[in-house]
């Protein structure tokens, strides 16, 4: 099993380089890959903010390739949760926090706007895994 860095993923992604994209694609179409989970948060910053891919993009990126039977993504719950999230508004960073820290009694933060997120996602109707709460 190999562990890949972000730029192998963009590469394969946004094939903004030929001969890198190839060299890419064909890694994680033919070798057992292992993606860290602080990979995939750097995917989902350089994507937005470098590649100007909307959340829900980002969130089908992120989809497609935790979905590959060859590939092994740290966290992939938690990650696949966080994508989620970010393409309802959430800001993928905040939405990995909160989802790497189920189980715990709840996530404290300072971010009145991520206390609310949260409260309206519970307020929705969704299934609170981790409470949000401010400090």
């Amino acid at each position: 099993m190999r562990a890949i860095d972000t730029n192998v993923l963009v590469r394969a992604i946004v094939n903004d380089d030929t001969a890198q994209s190839e060299r890419a694609v064909a890694l994680l179409t033919e070798a057992e890959v292992f993606i860290p989970v602080t990979v995939m948060l750097e995917l989902e910053w350089v994507l937005r903010s470098r590649y100007a891919f909307a959340p829900k993009l980002v969130a089908q990126a992120i989809g497609k390739i935790t979905s590959l039977g060859n590939v092994v993504v740290g966290e992939r719950e938690a990650v696949l949760s966080a994508a989620n999230r970010a393409a309802q508004g959430w800001d993928f960073a905040d939405a990995l926090h909160v989802a790497l820290s189920q189980g715990c009694e709840d996530f404290t933060t300072l971010d009145a706007d991520l206390v609310k997120r949260a409260a309206r996602e519970v307020a929705g109707g969704e299934k609170a895994r981790t409470v949000v709460a401010r400090l």
